[in-house]
């Protein structure tokens, strides 16, 4: 009898040592996930094209993708394309239309840190970096084709559309037509 009531104190303990454990990790990762406040990220990246490869945990869970791309930072009014190569815990996606990613320098100049959104958990993200080489230029697409062009004439296009992603302007406008000039007037003037 005092044998089986020895067993019964030590799952006991047991039991409680693992409830407490589990509680710690459901802690720790409410703590994690709270901290990456919005806020805290004022760029704005907007991906057009990458490439990924997943690494698995011993052929079963994802534990990692990496991959190269190239995307255009948002940064105090002013776009510029970059170049990059990435190594996240979760899969990376192109900005769908004119989408952008949350963002902000974690070393300037080279490195990139993006917020990616937990699918089917508002407000929750996970944190990928992206290694970057700046350019002078700001990418594009026409035609499916992604294109270069100076970053003044893509910020003239953005200004023209009312185009600012830091400002939550998420989506071109086109402009409005010009009014027609009265008959006889010079449209010079």
């Amino acid at each position: 009898m005092v044998k089986l009531q020895g067993v019964f104190q030590m799952r006991r303990a047991f039991s409680f040592g693992l409830a407490g454990l589990a509680g710690l990790v459901l802690l720790t990762t409410v703590a994690l996930a709270a901290g990456h406040n919005a806020s805290d990220y004022p760029l704005r990246v907007h991906i057009y094209e990458h490439n990924g490869h997943s690494h698995y945990y011993q052929g079963q869970s994802l534990e990692y993708v990496d991959g190269e791309g190239r995307a255009n930072l948002f940064e105090n009014g002013a776009p510029r394309g970059f170049d990059f190569g990435y190594r996240c815990g979760d899969r990376l996606n192109n900005s769908p239309g004119y989408e952008t990613y949350l963002a902000r320098w974690k070393k300037q100049g080279q490195t990139l840190e993006i917020l990616l959104p937990v699918m089917g958990k508002p407000g929750a993200y996970d944190v990928c970096e992206l290694k970057v080489i700046m350019k002078d230029t700001a990418y594009y697409k026409h035609s499916g084709l992604l294109n270069e062009e100076p970053a003044a004439k893509y910020k003239e296009w953005m200004e023209k559309t009312q185009y600012d992603p830091e400002k939550g302007k998420n989506e071109p406008v086109k402009a409005p037509a010009a009014p027609a000039p009265a008959s006889g007037a010079d449209p010079q003037q």
